[in-house]
């Protein structure tokens, strides 16, 4: 049975998407597998505390990635 985590910064998704991405997620595994495996894939949504991750040295908040997003439009 697949198991899939999925990471995110706490904050940065709401509930809403949160649930579509394990949606889709499981339906590429399905894609690939058939639909046999909907039933027996795990999807996972773990959310990492603001401040307790990194890129290039630096610690950016929720707030910081929301505005990439925004500014990447």
């Amino acid at each position: 049975m697949p198991l899939v985590d999925i990471e995110l910064i706490e904050g940065v998704f709401d509930n809403e998407q949160k649930a579509e991405m394990i949606e889709k997620v499981t339906d590429a595994m399905v894609a690939i597998e058939g639909e046999a495996m909907r039933g027996v894939t795990w999807v996972r949504v773990k959310e990492v505390e603001s401040g307790h991750w990194g890129i290039g040295g630096n610690r950016p908040s929720a707030a910081d990635i929301k505005a990439m997003a925004l500014a990447a439009e």
